[in-house]
């Protein structure tokens, strides 16, 4: 198969869908590889490495597009690479298209198929493709949110993790799945007070369990947030429903009972967000302040940590992508099951339940097309 990598254009994106030696496993295998120059670059891989594991070298994203089979990304395609997209072409990205309707039409007009790595999901309800990301956006969210929680940034100037004599930070965090328990893990590591609100009695079981003392689990309903919001200094939103829009838990009302200098972390709002106030922001301009809360809403927040990132995205990706190369889509998604969730769009069709629910399109089971 011929399989294409662009550079990120997304703002702020230094991310690479593919390392060097993914390249490498791909055209071991007899797969043709063609990397856009410079694709590499943010993340600390030159065209040169690439070359060295046997991909091709392509001066623009133009040349990508139109030689790949399968295009592998990170990000979703913005609106000046729509037009690149061509009948049948393989893209496998995430895509979260239920946040953003004008990317679910364009792809649905360009005939592709498109495979998104948040949707691809285990028997056990897993996320393999998410998790590495979410991973690194929850332990930002904690980096940020003590960052901006300092006074010349708008924050309330309260360290973290306080100092003997002084009381810690009280920190918020709506979710205990993957971002919300690497939020907890280092905002109590830098020694603030954890509160972990979540809908799942199981899951807060578990997390009592593994947690170190400085961690409390509490029921999510719109009481307890009520409740919590005034003493909180760091809210971090870590909502996830695979494929679909998150919830707003915390609604614009709700910013009148935070003290000035709160700080708002929705590592959610590629998917919608979960905070009603946030609407994605960048890696240049990433806050701004409602009601004197301030709002961090960046959309890519594991762009910033390119190196880590890539090396964490392709280790989980690399075997769905040689499944797909080696077997083509159909095969390859009915043998893996997990692969088979992650199908979003076919040839014009929707496929994804809860994207034809968002936006109410018509919704076409993908068994139809196998």
């Amino acid at each position: 198969m011929i399989v294409g990598v662009p550079k990120e254009i997304k703002n702020n994106e230094n991310r690479v869908a593919l390392t060097p030696a993914g390249a490498k496993e791909l055209t071991k295998q007899g797969h043709h590889v063609y990397i856009q120059m410079g694709a590499g670059k943010g993340s600390g891989f030159s065209d040169d490495l690439y070359e060295l594991a046997g991909a091709k070298i392509l001066p623009s994203i133009e040349e990508v597009y139109a030689i790949g089979e399968m295009i592998i990304k990170v990000k979703e395609p913005i609106a000046s690479e729509y037009p690149l997209i061509r009948e049948d072409q393989l893209l496998f990205t995430y895509f979260h298209f239920a946040s953003y309707e004008p990317l679910t039409t364009a792809m649905i007009q360009s005939k592709s198929i498109c495979l998104a790595y948040e949707t691809v999901e285990r028997t056990d309800k897993s996320l393999p493709l998410l998790i590495p990301m979410s991973e690194v956006a929850g332990r930002m969210a904690v980096q940020k949110g003590a960052n901006y929680l300092e006074k010349p940034l708008g924050g309330r100037g309260i360290l973290l993790g306080g100092v003997p004599g002084t009381l810690p930070a009280k920190v918020l965090i709506l979710g205990g799945g993957i971002v919300g328990t690497q939020a907890a893990w280092m905002a109590a590591g830098l020694g603030a007070d954890v509160i972990i609100l979540d809908v799942s009695l199981p899951r807060m079981r578990y997390l009592s369990d593994v947690m170190p003392a400085n961690v409390k689990t509490m029921m999510s309903n719109e009481f307890n947030i009520r409740k919590l919001l005034p003493t909180a200094d760091l809210i971090i939103g870590a909502v996830l429903i695979p494929g679909a829009k998150a919830p707003h838990l915390i609604t614009a009302d709700m910013l009148k009972l935070m003290m000035p200098g709160t700080v708002l972390v929705d590592v959610a709002v590629d998917q919608g967000g979960c905070i009603e106030t946030c609407r994605p922001t960048t890696h240049e301009d990433p806050t701004y302040i409602i009601d004197d809360v301030l709002h961090y809403c960046v959309a890519n927040m594991p762009g910033a940590v390119p190196y880590t990132s890539t090396l964490a995205l392709t280790n989980a990706t690399l075997p769905y992508v040689l499944e797909l190369a080696n077997k083509g889509w159909k095969k390859a998604v009915m043998d893996q099951p997990e692969l088979l969730k992650g199908l979003n769009v076919i040839r014009g069709n929707v496929v994804y339940e809860a994207v034809s629910r968002t936006f109410g399109l018509p919704y076409v089971p993908v068994e139809n097309f196998l």
